[in-house]
């Protein structure tokens, strides 16, 4: 299925037709880059090249002859290859641009002279799974590469609205509960097969991919996958400073920012602070990005041995599931307010001082308006109570500005008079 993406798209059709012939699209595995690369290809001529670990030349030589035959009488270099081929096809896609690199590390030397030389006609289109090795080796100021793009686009998950376009019937709640799984990455989407619970159940009693992704993620990106996934496990169980990141994997004398820097940059961690402080503030927090790696730690890692044993169900985890919701269902409302923006702001973020919290905080700045939201992941029937709370919380937190309150909830039994209320099915 190919869901959405129309801005990708338009960002496509706009560079191709710019003078540099060099376009990247890269981004976490199964997020749908060849699918989009595809999709902008259609009604076009093209070559499109899946880069192996070996034997790349040879194989993209065979691939090209599919489209123009004649390329066999060439002789077997990257760079007569690109120059036979340019202006006889409107774009070559080479996937998994990053098993390139790992085969031959001059390879980026070669496209430079490739995009500078060879392609008037051609437009090059790569894409690379790896986004460690793809801004390091390909986007840096260093790369040969560099100032040759134009286009550099990473792929980001679907959000919540647009993965429920993947099911057609299902209930808001329904879809909650895929998304706490699936995040909105197309591949697990498309796995899924609803109701959840009962897919679940048949993919922990027969696994295909659930008990290795992760480890095969972490591989593709890292040479020290073992270090990452320990600073992952702890992230996942609540241990959101780095002093607790520390203390959880036993690094007393590891210096964990560079791995923690590195996993902001391949998107698996996003660094938080409260709206009221600077990005220099050491109150940074570490929450993971993806619900899938979420998930995955706190429900299949601690579980390995009974998905060996083909005895982990549902049910096992059920009442866990339930309360891990909480954190999905405040990832939707923040979406919820992004993309459909029910009221004006300039800022959105999260607030916390000491043990008080608020979830989601907007600021508009050319109104002096604040609006503070709480979101609960249950059937209210007392909104009073959560009011006075958040009151209570937010008194001291831009006390110059005109103060709103918005609740989000599964549903309301009854709703405040002093908060705009909006329950779950209000939301979709």
């Amino acid at each position: 299925m190919f869901i959405d993406r129309e801005k990708e798209l338009k960002r496509l059709s706009e560079s191709i037709a710019r003078k540099e012939p060099l376009m990247i699209v890269y981004g976490r595995r199964r997020v749908g880059k060849t699918a989009l690369a595809l999709r902008f290809s259609e009604n076009k001529k093209k070559i499109y090249f899946l880069a192996r670990e070996s034997g790349n030349l040879k194989k993209f030589m065979e691939t090209a002859a599919d489209t123009v035959p004649d390329i066999s009488n060439i002789k077997e270099d990257w760079e007569m290859l690109f120059r036979f081929l340019d202006g006889k096809v409107d774009l070559i896609i080479i996937d998994e641009f990053q098993n390139l690199i790992k085969e031959n590390k001059e390879i980026l030397s070669t496209f430079q002279a490739i995009v500078d030389l060879y392609l008037k006609k051609t437009k090059l289109l790569i894409l690379g799974s790896s986004v460690s090795m793809i801004t390091s080796k390909v986007l840096s100021y260093q790369s040969p590469l560099y100032g040759r793009k134009s286009l550099s686009l990473k792929i980001k998950p679907l959000d919540v609205f647009e993965s429920i376009k993947f099911y057609s019937g299902i209930s808001p709640e329904e879809m909650v509960n895929i998304y706490g799984f699936t995040d909105g990455i197309p591949y697990y989407l498309e796995k899924v097969k609803p109701p959840f619970k009962k897919w679940i159940d048949n993919e922990l009693a027969n696994p295909t991919f659930i008990r290795d992704e992760i480890d095969f993620l972490l591989r593709y990106e890292f040479d020290e996958p073992s270090t990452y996934k320990y600073i992952l496990e702890a992230i996942a169980n609540g241990n959101t400073d780095m002093g607790k990141i520390k203390n959880y994997c036993g690094f007393k004398k590891t210096d964990v920012t560079p791995y923690l820097r590195n996993l902001i940059t391949v998107g698996m961690i996003t660094r938080m602070v409260p709206i009221t402080e600077t990005k220099r503030t050491r109150k940074g927090r570490y929450y993971l990005s993806d619900n899938f790696i979420t998930f995955w730690f706190r429900f299949i890692y601690p579980r390995l041995s009974e998905i060996e044993e083909g005895i982990l169900r549902f049910k096992d985890f059920k009442q866990e599931y339930n309360s891990y919701l909480g954190f999905i269902f405040e990832k939707i409302a923040y979406q919820y307010i992004v993309k459909k923006q029910p009221w004006q702001f300039t800022r959105i973020g999260k607030w916390w001082d000491k043990q008080d919290e608020i979830d989601i905080v907007t600021l508009d700045e050319n109104k002096k308006k604040v609006t503070f939201c709480e979101v609960k992941w249950k059937d209210i029937s007392n909104p009073e109570k959560i009011m006075d709370e958040l009151i209570r919380k937010s008194e001291n937190v831009y006390p110059n500005m005109k103060k709103d309150y918005v609740l989000f909830a599964r549903s309301f039994k009854k709703k405040s008079d002093r908060a705009v209320c909006i329950g779950l099915k209000n939301m979709f």
